[in-house]
């Protein structure tokens, strides 16, 4: 990290500015331009505040050091310049720009048959749980139900401020071991799911053109493939470019599935075009906790053992606890986990 003197100068002339912008006529009578405007003063103010604490201990510090009367105080002095300094380093430390975004989560059975589907359709309440104490709302988008109860694919947004922020560590496999209710001799069985967390892309976010779309129409199955609907109602858009395909069948109406189809194809264009700019940024990519990709093991949920341990920061934290959906601790420990490694840089 530079000098952070001279970080610190020119945060409070960032902030002097963006002060003096807030208060021109012209920006405050622009409503999307004063939403921005105060959105990045909320942003610069911990710093800011932490760069005048950060400041003000450096000048008691360096008068108990020239005053032979205040020497004992010296040791509290240098803690807690120390400490103001690690705080202002983290606060300094840039954000994803996705991470105030609401998201889409993708949620999939992968290994182990119906008990997998079983895991998918559980963790998927897991997460909506998550999203509710977390004050979150969320809606369901799409789900393709199996035959054996679970889910072969769930879909749902969550829209709250700072969503992608939380939601984003969830990315990747989720293991399960368990002994499932199918099971007579009482055998642990060990199945997977795997989620993908991606930012909800605006309009402005991605630009599609109609052209590149190729739209069908078909009706809706349900677990099996009977016709569950007499009308072709269900969508599924084909996006030429990139050969991705989202199909959605459970509103009645076209239109609906046309719209929602629309939002996670959008969304998925957002998450490659972000992760291509990832990929050319070596030092972004080190700085996240684990890539996030779906072939990566996250977490494994010991049911047996009561326990549920984050593979990425090494933390085990109750079965009960995280089924309620209570996963702050793990968010709380990856978030810390992140910034630590994004200061390396």
């Amino acid at each position: 990290m530079a000098s952070l003197d001279k970080l610190v100068e020119e945060l409070e002339r960032s902030y002097t500015e963006t002060q003096a912008r807030m208060a021109d006529p012209a920006v405050y009578n622009d409503h999307r331009e004063a939403a921005e405007v105060g959105k990045r003063l909320k942003e610069l103010e911990v710093p800011y505040k932490l760069a005048q604490q950060w400041q003000q201990a450096q000048s008691d510090l360096d008068a108990a050091r020239a005053d032979s009367e205040l020497a004992e105080m010296v040791p509290d002095y240098e803690a807690e310049v120390a400490r103001l300094e690690d705080e202002l380093k983290m606060s300094l430390v840039e954000r994803d720009p996705a991470d105030d975004k609401d998201v889409i989560v993708e949620i999939r059975q992968g290994v182990g048959g119906d008990e997998a589907a079983l895991w998918a359709s559980d963790l998927e309440r897991i997460l909506q749980r998550y999203a509710e104490r977390r004050g979150f709302k969320w809606e369901q988008l799409g789900v393709s139900s199996s035959e054996g109860g679970g889910i072969k694919e769930g879909v749902f947004a969550i829209k709250g401020d700072g969503a992608y922020s939380v939601f984003k560590y969830e990315g990747g496999t989720h293991r399960v071991q368990r002994v499932p209710e199918t099971e007579s001799q009482g055998r642990i069985h060990t199945s997977t799911a795997t989620v993908a967390v991606m930012p909800e892309a605006e309009d402005v976010d991605v630009a599609i053109d109609e052209k590149d779309l190729k739209i069908d129409v078909f009706r809706s199955s349900g677990p099996g493939g009977q016709s569950v609907n007499t009308t072709d109602s269900a969508v599924r858009i084909t996006h030429l470019p990139t050969g991705i395909v989202v199909a959605m069948q459970d509103e009645r109406s076209q239109l609906q599935n046309r719209d929602k189809a629309m939002r996670v194809l959008r969304a998925r264009l957002y998450e490659a075009e972000r992760e291509r700019q990832q990929a050319e940024q070596a030092a972004a990519r080190k700085a996240q906790v684990g890539t996030g990709e779906r072939a990566e093991k996250i977490r494994t949920y010991n049911f047996p053992q009561d326990r549920v341990t984050d593979h990425r920061v090494k933390l085990n934290i109750p079965l009960q606890q995280v089924m309620t959906g209570a996963l702050d601790d793990f968010t709380d420990a990856l978030t810390a986990e992140e910034r630590r490694r994004a200061l390396e840089q």
